[in-house]
């Protein structure tokens, strides 16, 4: 039987096997790769003599390293370019400048950013010309600019409501894509006729290439119908700033021009790769936990929905290990990843990482063997935190009773998961891991 000391062991060699596999560097340099002056691409070839400039320009949490494995590539050939990322998250760059811009909230360097690569496609890109976007999650805060009559102060206040609110990530870009000019193909409208290439990492459940970093060079499948229901279901009708609402029906109404659908003319030259994603972060995991000795199941790398059901759910399948033997023998390890939603009701600090764990405690302290939970944002920021996540087990309840009987109780009524980790000693801190694949979850058992 393995201890719960190395099961923590065991679990930060897994995950960081699982970072690795999605190393943003590696990801572009397995796409892209250049001889003489011919580059490749997936399946396309270019040949450089014939393009008149070679631009570089995208957003996201990985953009620096992606930069700089493009930078390498590309050599004399890249002219320049403008990358978005997080603070805290660049790097040296020699032909590419970069802008550092707030997330998950927008702030003036989001539309700074923006602004430098919209100027870039309107003054500077031409026919002859080819560009690649390097997109990654993050981008969406990063580069913001808001359509006629909507201010930054109009967007911030409706991503607080969808975020705060239960939206999942395709109702938030829905509403980001309806309110831009340069998510939802808004940027493939004003680079065409040029040609373009997107290398994607994805951050999305599902890699839907509409929505990941808002989809700036995708066809949008969504309408201004889609985001009037959406503010619907979500009961934000009344806080919607008055000028979103309007702009809303008005684009329903057919009075405002609808973002570019899959058989606009401006997608003909233009193409999107997936160079990474959570699926792909789950193998790897797995993988190091074989080799740790573990029986391992990956139940899915598209998990959404209600964080606490979510976690209940993981608890449900790590006691019927304990209490059946089934559906896998212990050391066990189970996997999943992708992207919850927390409802948030109160005013303390946390991510939906830490509320996974918290939402495990009880649970895990019902357990009679070796146990733990460890929930990690793969870009190294849980929500508004520098904490990448948490780490619950058979012991976080009795170990923090010391902390006050009403504790737990008190952190889940307030979403205070980070301080209550924190107490504890248990956040998982790695710092900005310069990747975004969503969520990964471990429940081990030894």
């Amino acid at each position: 039987m393995k201890s719960q000391r190395l099961l923590r062991m065991d679990a930060a060699r897994i995950w960081g096997a699982a970072l690795r596999s999605v190393d943003p560097g590696a990801a572009i340099r397995k796409t892209m790769n250049r001889k003489g002056s011919t580059l490749e691409i997936g399946r396309r070839r270019f040949d450089l003599t014939k393009i008149r400039r070679l631009w570089v320009l995208g957003a996201g949490k990985a953009a620096a390293p992606m930069g700089q494995a493009a930078e390498k590539i590309l050599g004399r050939y890249l002219s320049g370019g403008v990358l978005a990322t997080k603070y805290g998250h660049g790097l040296p760059l020699k032909k590419l400048d970069i802008i550092e811009a707030a997330h998950p909230l927008p702030d003036s360097n989001s539309i700074a950013s923006a602004a430098r690569i919209l100027s870039l496609a309107k003054d500077s890109i031409t026919s002859d010309d080819l560009v690649i976007c390097l997109l990654s999650g993050g981008a969406s805060s990063l580069l913001v600019s808001p359509a006629e009559g909507i201010s930054l102060e109009d967007k911030l206040t409706c991503t607080r409501l969808l975020l705060n609110n239960g939206a999942d990530i395709y109702e938030l870009n829905a509403i980001r894509k309806h309110l831009s000019n340069i998510k939802g193909g808004g940027l493939a409208r004003l680079l065409a006729p040029s040609p373009a290439i997107a290398l994607i990492l994805s951050d999305v459940v599902g890699d839907d290439l509409g929505t990941i970093a808002s989809g700036p060079l995708a066809p949008d499948s969504t309408t201004f119908g889609d985001c009037l229901d959406i503010i619907h279901r979500l009961q934000i009708e009344d806080q919607i700033p008055p000028a979103v609402k309007r702009r809303f029906e008005l684009g329903a109404a057919g009075k405002t021009e609808e973002t570019p659908k899959k058989d606009d003319r401006i997608f003909e030259r233009m193409e999107n790769f997936l160079i990474g994603s959570n699926s792909q972060a789950c193998t790897a995991a797995a993988k190091a936990a074989r080799s740790l000795g573990y029986s391992v199941m990956v139940l899915t790398s598209r998990l959404e929905g209600d964080n606490e059901e979510a976690a209940r759910f993981h608890m449900s399948m790590a006691g019927e290990i304990v209490f059946q033997g089934r559906p896998l023998r212990r050391p066990a390890c189970i996997i999943s990843g992708g992207e919850t939603t927390v409802k948030v009701k109160g005013a303390g600090k946390g991510g939906r990482n830490q509320e996974f764990a918290l939402h495990c405690v009880r649970a895990l302290a019902r357990l009679p063997s070796p146990c733990l939970v460890a929930s990690i944002g793969t870009d190294g920021t849980d929500g508004p935190t520098d904490a990448a996540g948490a780490i619950a087990d058979n012991t976080t309840l009795t170990r923090s009773l010391k902390h006050g009987a009403d504790f737990l109780n008190q952190s889940i009524g307030d979403n205070d998961s980070y301080h209550f980790f924190k107490r504890l000693g248990d956040l998982i801190l790695t710092g900005p891991t310069r990747t975004n694949v969503m969520d990964l979850h471990l429940v081990m058992l030894g």
